[in-house]
C-alpha cells in the first residue's frame, strides 16, 4: 500500500506547541531530515494570507527534502502552492467535489472516525483516509471514545485504499498498529511535542517501518 501514497508517517503540524511560526518551521526541517516523507500544514486559525505564505515556505523546503506536502482543507491553497495534496475533515467540501476542481492534481486525503465514514470517503474518490482515534488523546476528545484496534481492522477488511491510524500512538503502539493492517501512522505531538524531534521523527520511522 505505501507504494500508491509513498508514505508510512504522515506528521500534522501544530503551531500552538511552538513559541512562534518560525519554531514551527524549524522543527518541520528536523523531522524532513530524519526522513518523514509526508508533511501536512494543519493550521486552522490563521488567516488566509499567512496560511498562504507559511505554505508556499513549507512547499519550499519539502521539495527540497522530496517529501509530499498537504493542506488542510484548503483546495485554493492547495493549487495555489503546488502542494502534492488536500486533506480533508467530515465537515471539508467533499472528495467527489474536489475531484471536480482540481482533478488529479491533488492527492486527496480524508479524516474518517469509524468504518461508516471510511466508505463514504473512499466512494467519495479519497486517495486515503486517516482513521482514529485509536487511542486516547486531548487533541481527539471531540470525536468521542478511541475506537480501538478492532475498528481497526474492521475498516482494513472493508475498503481498498490506504488506511493511516491516528490518535494517541506512542512508540510502544507502533507495532500493534501495524500489526492490525495500518497503511501507516500519522503523528503530532508524538514527534512535534518531543524534545528531540529529529531522534523522535527518526524513532517512529524506524518502528513504523518495522525496523525495530
Amino acid at each position: 500500500m505505501q507504494s500508491l501514497i509513498g508514505f508510512k508517517l504522515y506528521l500534522i503540524t501544530d503551531r500552538n506547541l511552538f513559541a512562534d511560526d518560525y519554531s514551527l518551521f524549524t522543527a518541520v526541517v528536523e523531522t524532513l531530515k530524519a526522513g518523514v516523507k509526508a508533511i501536512q500544514l494543519r493550521e486552522k486559525d490563521l488567516e488566509i494570507r499567512e496560511l498562504l505564505a507559511m505554505a508556499y515556505k513549507m512547499r519550499e523546503v519539502t521539495k527540497k527534502y522530496k517529501a509530499k506536502f498537504f493542506i488542510n482543507d484548503r483546495v485554493d491553497v492547495a493549487l495555489a502552492v503546488d502542494a502534492d495534496g488536500v486533506h480533508l475533515g467530515q465537515m471539508s467540501i467533499p472528495p467527489s467535489a474536489v475531484r471536480k476542481i482540481a482533478g488529479d492534481k491533488l492527492m486527496i486525503g480524508a479524516s474518517t472516525h469509524s468504518l461508516k465514514e471510511a466508505l463514504e470517503a473512499e466512494k467519495g474518490g479519497a486517495d486515503f483516509i486517516t482513521l482514529g482515534p485509536v487511542y486516547r488523546t486531548p487533541s481527539k476528545l471531540k470525536y468521542g471514545e478511541p475506537i480501538g484496534i478492532d475498528t481497526l481492522k474492521k475498516v482494513k477488511s472493508e475498503v481498498s485504499i490506504p488506511v493511516i491510524a491516528i490518535g494517541g500512538i506512542k512508540t510502544g503502539m507502533v507495532k500493534e498498529v501495524m500489526d492490525a493492517g495500518a497503511d501507516g501512522i500519522a503523528l503530532i505531538s508524538g514527534i512535534l511535542g518531543a524534545v528531540a524531534i529529529n531522534s523522535a521523527a527518526k524513532n517512529y520511522i524506524m518502528r513504523v517501518n518495522g525496523d525495530i
